[in-house]
This record gives C-alpha cells, structure tokens and sequence, in this order.
C-alpha cells in the first residue's frame, strides 16, 4: 500500500515522513512532494494508493488537488491536513471526495487512525472486485460449459453470454460456430506443467482466432464463430509455429461446424471422439484430427496372431531387451498404420499381447511347479496416460520377461535374500529402491512387488525397520553420540532420526539408551 505526503513546507513533509514509522504500518511512503504540481506530475508513475496532503499550498492548494486526483485516479484515498479549522474547508473537501480531513495539530496516532481507515477501504473495495471478477468468471465458465455440453441457454442467460462470451457473436445470427479440445504435452510430467503449457496455448490460440476459451485438466475447450471467415484451417497452419514458441507438442480434435446453439452440443461430442485420438497418436509431431476423417472407421486388428505370440517368447526366452523394443516398435508401427485403427480397436489388441504372455508365464511355472508371477496387467485407461503406446507395452512386457527369467533361473527367493544383504551392508547410505533393483538385475516396480510378498513390507518401511534396529544395536552396544548414530544408519537430520526412532519404540534414542 503506497502514500504519498504533499506538503510545501518542507519541515512538514520531513516531520510526517519520519515521526510515523509507515513501513511498519505496512505502507510504502513515496518521496514527499513539495507541491500539488509535482505530485500529480509523478502520479502516474508511482501510483500512490493513498495522498496524505495540505490544503493551504503555494499554486494548486490540495482541494484543487483532491479533485484532479479523483478525477483521473477515483480510487484513490485522499487524506486533507490544514492549519485553519474551519466548517467551509472541510465541506469542500469532502464535496471533492477527501476521505478524511485533519489539522496539522493532531497527534501522530490520530494520522495513523486516518491513515489506517483509509487503507481499510481500499481493502474492502479491492476484495469486493476480486469476488465480482472471480463471480463474473465462474459464471462465464459455466455459460460456456452449459453450452458445449448441454446446447441450451436460459432465457435469463441469453443476455450474460452475448456480454461475457463476446467472439461467439450470439446475438448476430446466423451462426457458424464449431468446438476444438486441445492438448499440449512436453512440458514435463508434473500437473502444475501441463496446467501451465495449457494456459500458454488458450493465450496464444486467442491470439490467432477469435474465440473463447475454457481450461479443464487434461486439455483447453475453444469454442468460435467461423462467421468472419476465420477458420481452423488458419490455426491448423500455425500449429508448427505454436508448438516451437512454446517447446511442446499439440494435439487439435476439431468437431464439425454447426449453426445453432443447440447444435454445439453436437460438435463437441464429435471433438471429444476425435480427441481419444490422441492416446494413439505419435508423441513425436503435432497432431491436427478432424472428426470427418475417423467418425467412419470401423476398428483394426484386436488380437494378435500365433505368429506374433510364438515370435514374443522367443524374445522372451532369450531375454533381449534390444530384441524386444524393436519387435514392439515394429508390431504397434503396424497397427497404426492401418487406415481402420481405433482407440478401443488398438487397446483390445494390446491387451492380448500381455494376456499372451501371461498365458506364457503361466505355462512355465506349472511346468517348474512353481504358483504363478503376479504380472502386471494393462489397465483400460492405461493408453490415456502420459506415456504412449509403445512405451506402456515395451514395460509391461519386459516385466514378464523378467519374471520368466527368474522363474527359469530358479531363483525366486534368492535375489530378495541378496537385496536384503545388500540393503543392511549399506544403511549409513542414501539407498533408493531403484539401486537395490539394479544391485538385482530386476526392474524396479517388480522388484518392489515382489519383495512386498516375500517380506511383508514396503521397501521404504523394511529400510527404516531395519535402520531403527542398528540403532538401538548401537545404543545398547557402545557410547557413541546419538547425531553420530544418526549418520551411521542413514539420517542426516538427527530430529528427524528422533522422531522415527520414537514412533518405532515408543522412546527417544536418549530414553532408550537410558532405560536400564
């Protein structure tokens, strides 16, 4: 919160600036000025929220001033100080919106009073704006949704889209309009990025088309009025050009163009099934899908053939990672190159692939006696994720590969055992999962799985089981200092070793040490 002091007297203007700390007040005080002039001069540079100012000045006296201020910058709180005491003065300046009227008799904390008042308003206007502007955007939000959804408007809602959805032209028919779902990814894996990269396109495509625009999770809704002769074809030419300003990729599902409100809902059912498109498009380049050319695809190939499950055990018996990146390359490269493809025609089929390997699995252990691998089955929504198709299966079959190599290697148990070892060797270290799971050749969410069933816990809850049991060894056993004993089972923060080593025995280190 900015002040300014106005004054021409300068021991005035030094006396208010330092008797009253503002900044502990929570006031930013802006250079005196010395004349009314000079203050509106510098105006609208600083902006001070509020003038604290004296009537009586040689030129603009501070009424004139007041009414200047209030004219170009009505917000402002303006706070008059005047040796005359009299009625008129006060009734002026009020009538040219002062906010408070003092003389300069009054005690510092009488100014500081005003002054605080004076800031409390502002408060209150600001936080009156901030809840109408985020009403009036909540509203908007839902008169937009309302449409693409529902294809309706209330009569009482006719007139607040015209005002808030101001390029879909409502009130001028007829309509052109038409729905697009947009998709950025590249930015990173967090959810803040992908918000953020979404945010830069909705800025960026109002840029080239007018429209409106809505964010939601996973992708931005635009709504537009082709009318005007804009249409998606210019924004499917900057599509390039919107990818490399913003470093991510884009993916465009387009409905088709409708002429009614009650239409919309149409168009965006048709974005919508074009926009699954994009769990089986290449993460590789921009993607610009009109619904026109896959609302008649009929579906690809839904299970694989003998030949290529005969063709995945043998990399699976030979355990060639190479090999199998390349098979799975090469075997979804072929589904996708079918004119037919679908999402749930692609889905089916990949799922017959792991299917066929747990058939796989399943025929090994029966043959070695042993219960079957718990394998990692493809969930249905697996191919909305962030990862694509080629990587979700290249993981999932290389996990079934692994199991069948420990199966065959018949070392089911062993590689827990020497995870184990491995673990109490080195628990004075930062020890992650993903180091054991190499340390065992395995990769790692099996390795996590497997070492749950065999053990009983988590790989976080075993490490600290096991590192709260060397401690209290250590504090039975020798006079070592506890931060020291901290160190040596892997605790940096000796508070934070404490406070574990308590919820594990119900003790600090110093009670445990000193119970007997």
């Amino acid at each position: 919160m900015k002040i300014m002091i106005v004054d021409d007297e300068v021991i005035i203007r030094n006396g208010l600036s330092t008797v009253i700390n503002w900044e502990e007040l929570g006031f930013k005080l802006l250079p005196p000025a010395a004349s009314a002039e000079e203050a509106l001069a510098r105006f609208p540079d600083e902006q001070p929220n509020i003038v604290l100012s004296d009537i009586q000045m040689t030129g603009m006296n501070g009424i004139n001033l007041a009414a200047e201020i209030k004219m170009k910058w009505p917000d402002t709180e303006i706070i008059i100080l005047t040796g005359f005491d009299m009625f008129s003065y006060a009734q002026q300046a009020i009538r040219e919106g002062v906010s408070d009227y003092l003389l300069k008799s009054s005690r510092p904390e009488e100014i500081i009073r005003a002054a605080m008042k004076a800031k409390q308003r502002l408060q209150v206007r600001w936080e009156s704006i901030k809840k109408e502007s985020r009403g009036r955007s909540a509203f908007r939000d839902r008169l937009l949704e309302s449409l693409t959804r529902e294809g309706t408007l209330s009569d009482q809602s006719v007139e607040s889209a015209s005002e808030l959805l101001p390029h879909l032209g409502l009130e001028e028919p007829p309509l052109s309009l038409q729905v697009l779902l947009l998709a950025a990814s590249g930015w990173g894996g967090r959810p803040d990025d992908s918000s953020l990269a979404h945010f830069a396109v909705a800025n960026i495509v109002q840029e080239i088309l007018p429209c409106e625009t809505l964010l939601h999770k996973d992708r931005v809704l635009v709504v537009m009025n082709n009318k005007a002769g804009e249409t998606v074809d210019k924004l499917e030419k900057e599509l390039g050009r919107v990818s490399r300003k913003l470093k991510c990729k884009l993916y465009v599902a387009v409905g088709s163009t409708v002429g009614s409100i009650e239409e919309l809902r149409r168009s965006f059912k048709e974005a919508e099934h074009a926009f699954t498109y994009r769990s089986i498009s290449s993460t590789n380049e921009d993607t610009f899908i009109r619904y026109e050319l896959v609302k008649d695809r009929t579906g690809g190939k839904r299970v694989c053939s003998e030949e290529e499950e005969a063709r995945f055990i043998a990399i699976a018996k030979s355990g060639s990672i190479i090999d199998l990146r390349h098979w799975v390359d090469e075997t979804i490269a072929a589904q996708l190159s079918d004119p037919e493809v679908t999402p749930d025609s692609l889905q089916a089929y990949l799922n017959s692939i792991v299917l066929s390997g747990h058939r796989f699995l399943e025929r090994v252990t029966a043959t070695v006696g042993e219960p079957p691998p718990v394998a990692e089955p493809l969930r249905p929504d697996v191919l909305n994720q962030s990862e694509n198709s080629y990587v979700v299966l290249f993981r999932l079959l290389n996990s079934i590969m692994d199991l069948y190599r420990e199966t065959m290697s018949g070392d089911r148990v062993s590689y827990i055992k020497r995870a184990i070892t491995y673990i109490r060797d080195h628990l004075d270290r930062n020890l992650t999962l993903q180091q054991v799971a190499k340390h065992v050749h395995l990769n790692p969410n099996h390795f996590s799985e497997v070492f749950k069933r065999e053990t009983g816990f988590t790989y976080i809850e075993f490490v600290t089981k096991e590192r709260i049991s060397r401690a209290k060894e250590l504090l039975d056993s020798t006079p070592i200092k506890i931060s020291d004993i901290a160190g040596r089972v892997g605790y940096e923060d000796v508070k934070y070793f404490g406070q574990l080593f308590k919820k594990a025995t119900g003790q600090t280190p110093s009670e445990y040490r000193n119970k007997t």
